[in-house]
């Protein structure tokens, strides 16, 4: 089974080419002041998308941001996929979407079976991938909070998904065996502190995830 990994809160040259070296099929810029990670430098975010190769995603994360930020960000070059982590209704993705012309993906908080239920029924027909993120904290990703992972043993989810929250080296084969997911997420679990990505870190989350 081939299992996709994402590195998320991306903020500097080394971080990103490590996690590209690596074999990440998907990177992360944050937008979003709130967060340790945000990148506020439309210059450091194109600069940063800049070294991304064609064959690696590079997604935009926003928390119910306004159109104006948005397409300051996209008219960087930097970014092929939004990943919307508020509380943005179907209505908002589908204008996103049209608006833009870029995939959108949505990150749905998880604490209940019902909030996967919920998310999927409400999101489905309109996102081009979930994130099932962990409902803990007051920042939207990065918690290092990992939720009930078998609420997600054995379902059916009709579209491209993402497992995200608390997940790290040594624990991300054991999430995928759960879940079964596809594709996982991490950003605080390749951090030597808040918001300061490791290279060694992310190495080994990105070798850990191609070992399966």
């Amino acid at each position: 089974m081939t299992v996709e990994a994402k590195i998320c809160g991306l903020s500097t040259p080394e971080t990103v080419d490590a996690a590209v070296e690596a074999g990440a099929g998907f990177v992360g810029f944050v937008t979003f002041p709130r967060s340790p990670r945000h990148i506020e430098s439309l210059d450091l975010l194109q600069s940063l998308g800049a070294r991304v190769p064609r064959s690696v995603v590079r997604v935009g994360l926003f928390v119910d941001a306004d159109d104006s930020l948005i397409d300051a960000r996209l008219a960087t070059g930097a970014i092929d996929m939004l990943q919307l982590h508020g509380s943005e209704t179907p209505e908002r993705l589908a204008g996103l979407k049209a608006r833009t012309g870029r995939p959108v993906m949505k990150a749905i908080k998880v604490a209940s079976p019902a909030d996967v239920e919920r998310g999927i029924a409400a999101y489905a027909g309109i996102a081009d991938r979930l994130m099932f993120d962990a409902a803990d904290g007051t920042l939207p990703g990065g918690n290092a909070t990992a939720f009930d992972w078998t609420i997600l043993s054995g379902r059916t989810v009709p579209l491209p998904w993402f497992l995200a929250g608390g997940l790290n080296p040594g624990n991300v084969a054991e999430a995928v065996r759960v879940t079964g997911a596809r594709a996982v997420d991490v950003s605080s679990g390749v951090e030597s502190s808040r918001g300061v990505k490791s290279i060694e870190l992310i190495r080994a989350f990105v070798g850990a995830v191609k070992a399966l």
